[in-house]
């Protein structure tokens, strides 16, 4: 039974991740659109956050765990993971535009590659999760909850809103309403209470594996960071003077600045 209410507080966490991203699509209720600039800064936000993240959260808890070698395999498998997942996939980049558009064959496969994208966040909440009830916790509805599982959770959340705004946008230019905006942003993100339980499953009761668990999170989420985010930013802002850099140097610094008081609390 314990091990079901476990499960059921680590689906739960994804699932409040995959809900976050939703809140992306909010603004269009009350605005037509959202700048270039504005959109790059978040960009970069969603950015600071996640390296941030996975640098004071994922690898320092991991090194507690494991050795820099056990790490250092962990951040490679994750690396390696999404570049196969993307090599398989072969058009990794699905338009928001083909999400109203696909029919259920297309759903799958968008579900496929959203899954590349969304899936290592929910291994990042799952091993956060593996001192579930143990000592030294924060209480939480009668858990005893790690910190880091607290840390990870926002971070992961407040990342997810403007990938939700990033979704929404080319929605909006297609006249889809608000609430299927909301929809298909939290859509996107429901591979990560899956990979939430799975990873704490398996780390839960596998912890040898969890410093490798903590390296493979934080590797995949930097990789993608560094391979999807940071490009689509400066791709959106090329127009813009010195191509957006600014904006989006200033948004993944105010993200990092944003998480590092979390780390050290």
């Amino acid at each position: 039974m314990a091990l079901l209410e476990n499960l059921a507080l680590v689906f739960i966490a994804g699932l409040i991740t995959a809900l976050a991203t939703g809140l992306g699509a909010v603004p269009f209720f009350f605005f037509e659109g959202i700048s270039t600039r504005r959109n790059v800064v978040l960009w970069g936000l969603a950015s600071g956050i996640m390296l941030s993240a996975s640098t004071f959260g994922l690898v320092e808890e991991g090194l507690a765990e494991g050795t820099p070698l056990e790490i250092a395999i962990g951040i490679a498998a994750g690396v390696a993971l999404v570049v196969v997942a993307h090599d398989v996939l072969m058009d990794a980049d699905i338009d928001p535009r083909e999400y109203e558009e696909a029919d259920f064959k297309k759903l799958i496969l968008i579900l496929g590659i959203l899954t590349v994208h969304s899936f290592p966040e929910g291994v990042a909440i799952g091993v956060s999760f593996a001192d579930l009830g143990l000592e030294g916790g924060a209480e939480l509805l009668g858990f005893t909850v790690p910190l880091l599982a607290v840390f990870m959770t926002i971070a992961i959340s407040i990342h997810n809103i403007p990938e939700g705004t990033a979704i929404s946008i080319p929605l909006k230019s297609m006249g889809v309403s608000e609430w299927k905006m909301v929809w298909w942003a939290v859509f996107s993100s429901l591979p990560q209470p899956i990979g939430a339980v799975l990873a704490f499953g398996f780390v839960r009761y596998a912890r040898e594996f969890l410093p490798y668990g903590f390296g493979f999170a934080a590797g995949a989420m930097i990789f993608l960071v560094l391979t999807e985010f940071v490009p689509e930013a400066l791709d959106i802002g090329k127009e813009l003077p010195r191509g957006g850099k600014p904006e989006l140097a200033a948004g993944v610094v105010v993200g990092s600045l944003v998480m590092v008081p979390l780390a050290f609390i």
